[in-house]
């Protein structure tokens, strides 16, 4: 009897649960047909639980973002919609992220953005609806980021709960979405982050012959180095022990001459058919990442959601790479971590303005909610851009609340452009315009995964060898802290920074981080590339930026497919394979196999092998007639200054000198028996001397000559004849070149041997 009644409780709740759901629906934001002007920010998931629509106008209403739905029946429905007051947390006057609710183009009577420091279920109040299938619009009041997440319809009048988990049980059933997420791989290797440690990882293992799946949370590749936050690619590639990691990272990296850059300097479309053209990756641009599976020490699948349509995916595989920069995907494991509890650094938002047309409405709303800015509170954008330094949350919670430090960041900004329009900057900047602000962050410093080496500045100052070096790390140690000067007015969250450079590293070779750096030392099949590998706060500093980033991930592919070759674990690459990873890390980077058990193919448009200071930005030697010495295989003595500004040059550069104890000795051996014409390559300028004295020896015959390095050389590829030898096989001689007596600057760049036919 009890039993029955049990049974029959049970089946009453799930019919009374069936029948309110058919007089409820979930309206995502994120689903909208047409977005108009309203922009996808998929950030701060973790935090309140999903993607929302943000209407990012710069001070000008965007364009409605619509749809057209079908209730359940026609009738009286309650209307609730996920929203904030985004500066409420602050107390600040006016509320600028407003918008309405269209339902067939009539507006509901509530202005929703007006509520609450956190997200929450504002209430709409009741529309009647004739029919079932009615058009939706969110319309923006301001184009100062009003957001919405989602719109409940309910019939009963009850307020849905306000979860902030990813994919409630709530909100999955909502939806209709099975309980089970949809099924994807086995993949070889899983890498969760399409920046640039992402790509590097995904592009790499792929052609080393791993199947990838690479996931990404925004519509473009690239992370920090997209249109989206639009920082210039950092960090020197192509050199030190392996010049040729970082060949994948050339091929899709930016070349934007300031920081921010222009939109089409980043290439968001380049970066999304290179990876697209790899036919062992498949890309999974807006989902989401925000669960795993472990079975003990190793990490069976990830979930994520599609951050358009929600369907939920389960990505299982033999090895994973946490490329998100935050270290979600360890975190998420239980991998150990470690995140600076103070001074850590902080997220930019960078910005743009330019002059209009004078006919053109330049007139700016004025920003009682944003912050008090006068001209002497900020740095002024000169060339019309908004920097990096213009960065904050040093030491607030940069995972918890990373949606808080953007909006102070964006109070920021439109304080500084509200007093160069309207305050006393004003008739300064009558014609200015606003034209570009980053609502997506660009984060430098949160969690860092720990690996068997947790590299330390004193391992990179001191020049510590780890047999296992390999990725150049050349930028300086650059740390940011607040800027004193713009702090004192708003000590709290201060949002100017200062950058303090350590200038230890060596920046052409490099210091070379070590692969221990890149996997998980509690995690067995885990690997991390990017900002969030086994580095000490300081270490941080020289291996953060975005091209070191990126060959990181080319290395963390190649040892993947050594892991899937050999059936081990990233920390057995070190223990047991180490000399096959290096032998893969001198492979150029186009360099591919279809699996990782077939011969791998060396394609003929394989990148030139670099030296270890970088590629030859000049003349190769190996390429020139004759026997071509470098300056930089010369013998030295006295102070010579390295140059590279006049082109044309042989190598890495030129040398010039007006030292009276400089001098420069080429010595050579005569590559066989016969005439040569022995020269020398220099690059003519007005400082440079017009009586410059050579000397060239072979075997005991010594020949003087002066040359006028003020005119252009003669010769091809800027070298002039010194003089006809007749020489055997071997025979020794040497070019020399002195500063004394020279008339201006000496300049020397290479000497060419060259048989007389």
């Amino acid at each position: 009897m009890h039993t029955r009644f049990v049974s029959y409780a049970l089946a009453l709740a799930v019919i009374n649960l069936a029948s309110a759901t058919a007089q409820t629906m979930l309206l995502e934001a994120e689903s909208f047909e047409q977005s108009g002007g309203w922009k996808l920010d998929t950030q701060f998931i973790n935090e309140m639980g999903s993607p929302y629509m943000l209407a990012h106008g710069l001070g000008r209403p965007v364009e409605d973002a619509t749809t057209t739905v079908t209730l359940p029946e026609a009738g009286k429905y309650r209307v609730f919609v996920r929203t904030k007051d985004w500066v409420a947390r602050w107390n600040a006057e006016g509320q600028p992220g407003r918008f309405q609710l269209l339902i067939d183009g009539q507006p509901l009577k509530e202005t929703f953005g007006t509520k609450g420091a956190e997200w929450s279920w504002h209430d709409g109040g009741e529309v009647e609806v004739a029919s079932t299938k009615i058009e939706v619009a969110l319309h923006d009041l301001t184009g100062f980021d009003g957001r919405c997440d989602a719109i409940f319809f309910t019939k009963s009048g009850d307020a849905p709960p306000n979860e902030s988990k990813v994919l409630s049980a709530w909100r999955r059933e909502q939806l209709g979405l099975a309980e089970t997420p949809t099924q994807k791989g086995s993949y070889d290797l899983v890498v969760i982050g399409g920046g640039y440690s992402g790509m590097g990882a995904a592009i790499s293992g792929a052609r080393m012959g791993c199947k990838v799946a690479l996931i990404q949370n925004r519509p473009v590749l690239g992370g920090n180095g997209s249109s989206e936050v639009r920082v210039w690619a950092m960090g020197n590639i192509r050199r030190g022990k392996f010049p040729r990691i970082g060949e994948i990272i050339e091929e899709f990296c930016d070349h934007a001459t300031k920081s921010p850059g222009r939109k089409e300097e980043f290439g968001d479309e380049l970066k999304e058919q290179i990876v697209r053209a790899e036919g062992n990756i498949d890309l999974f641009l807006n989902h989401h990442a925000y669960a795993v599976k472990r079975d003990g020490k190793q990490l069976k699948s990830v979930t994520a959601f599609d951050t358009r349509t929600s369907e939920h995916f389960e990505f299982s595989g033999k090895l994973f790479a946490d490329c998100t920069g935050h270290g979600t995907i360890g975190y998420l494991a239980e991998a150990d971590w470690e995140m600076e509890d103070k001074g850590r650094m902080g997220m930019s938002n960078m910005w743009a303005w330019a002059w209009a047309e004078v006919d053109k409405d330049t007139s700016f709303p004025q920003t009682p909610w944003a912050l008090d800015l006068e001209m002497k509170d900020f740095p002024y954008p000169r060339d019309h851009h908004g920097q990096w330094f213009w960065e904050s949350g040093f030491d607030k919670d940069a995972i918890g609340d990373a949606e808080g430090i953007r909006d102070h960041n964006l109070r920021a900004v439109y304080g500084a452009f509200n007093a160069m329009k309207n305050r006393d900057g004003a008739d300064d900047h009558k014609t200015a315009i606003l034209t570009w602000v980053a609502f997506i962050g660009g984060p430098r410093e949160s969690r860092r995964l720990m690996g068997d080496v947790i590299l330390t500045k004193e391992d990179i100052v001191s020049k510590r060898d780890f047999p296992d070096g390999c990725v150049p790390s050349t930028w300086s140690i650059d740390l940011h802290y607040p800027k004193k000067q713009f702090a004192e007015k708003f000590p709290d969250n201060p949002f100017i920074s200062i950058a303090v450079h350590d200038r230890s590293v060596d920046r052409q070779y490099g210091y070379p981080v070590p692969y221990r750096c890149f996997y998980s030392r509690n995690i067995e099949n885990l690997f991390m590339a990017g900002r969030n590998i086994s580095v000490t706060h300081e270490a941080l500093g020289t291996t953060r930026v975005m091209k070191t980033c990126g060959m990181m991930g080319e290395v963390v592919g190649k040892a993947a497919s050594i892991c899937v070759m050999h059936e081990c674990t990233p920390r057995n690459v070190y223990d047991r394979y180490l000399e096959e990873l290096v032998d893969l890390l001198h492979l150029p980077g186009k360099a591919r196999r279809k699996t990782v058990y077939d011969k791998i193919e060396i394609p003929e448009d394989a990148m030139k092998l670099a030296g270890p200071t970088g590629p030859m930005p000049g003349l190769d030697p190996q390429r020139m007639d004759g026997l071509v010495i470098d300056d930089k295989d010369a013998v030295k003595t006295g102070k010579w200054t390295s140059g590279a500004g006049l082109k044309g040059f042989v190598g890495y550069g030129y040398l010039y000198s007006t030292d009276a104890k400089a001098a420069i000795r080429f010595p050579f051996k005569a590559p066989a028996s016969g005439r040569f014409e022995v020269r020398l390559a220099y690059l003519n300028h007005e400082n440079r001397g017009n009586k410059v004295p050579v000397t060239i020896v072979v075997g005991d015959k010594t020949v003087l000559a002066t040359v006028n390095m003020q005119k252009p050389a003669p010769l091809k590829d800027n070298f002039t004849l010194l003089g006809t030898f007749v020489l055997n096989e071997d025979e020794a001689g040497y070019v020399e070149v002195k500063a004394e007596g020279a008339g201006g600057h000496a300049h020397v760049d290479a000497i060419q041997l060259l048989p007389v036919k």
